[in-house]
């Protein structure tokens, strides 16, 4: 029987969501055993290869890089879950959302304290090559369809592996509280 395949990558966050996914000590080689990575950085495979079974997203859309990988991913996994507060509601990078992307830029580049001295010509950065910023940080669900979600700032170790495993053997994620409590 072929191995359920899982994919993973990181948006708009900080990577503490793929930590606390390693955070499942031994039982990643267990997880090994279930499952074949594709397209993540565990296995650093970069481009979808095959239809993926499980997808998990960490963090929101900033960019419009982010909602391209985000749109791909719904394509090319059957389930895809928001990981962590950043995926479901945009996380710490959404506290930039009652601001417009013209102040967030002049804060970052000409007027905030630390660039007053360093950036004395005032220059904005403007290469072609620079992902664009979007108007808002936006989670994940606001962008394609969302089968589950994963809460947590990461989410514990066992709560992503509680959910794999059920996910993996074809049941539904039936998680008691004590996987996802926050106390």
């Amino acid at each position: 029987m072929n191995k359920p395949i899982v994919a993973t990558t990181s948006l708009a966050g900080c990577f503490g969501c793929h930590m606390s996914l390693l955070d499942i000590d031994e039982r990643i080689l267990h997880l090994i055993d279930l499952v074949d990575f594709n397209k993540s950085p565990i296995n650093d495979i970069k481009k979808f290869t095959k239809t993926c079974d499980i997808g998990l997203i960490e963090g929101g859309c900033c960019l419009d890089e982010n909602v391209h990988v985000l749109q791909d991913f719904r394509k090319n996994c059957k389930i895809l879950i928001s990981v962590g507060e950043c995926a479901i509601m945009g996380g710490l990078p959404a506290m930039r959302n009652g601001l417009s992307v013209k102040e967030c830029l002049d804060e970052a580049y000409l007027n905030g304290p630390t660039v007053k001295n360093h950036n004395q010509g005032k220059v904005m950065p403007n290469d072609e090559e620079l992902p664009v910023l979007l108007n808002k940080v936006y989670p994940c669900h606001e962008v394609v369809k969302i089968d589950y979600y994963l809460p947590g700032c990461p989410p514990r170790a066992d709560l992503i592996w509680e959910a794999l495993v059920a996910l993996i053997h074809g049941n539904e994620m039936d998680l008691p509280y004590e996987v996802i409590k926050f106390d």
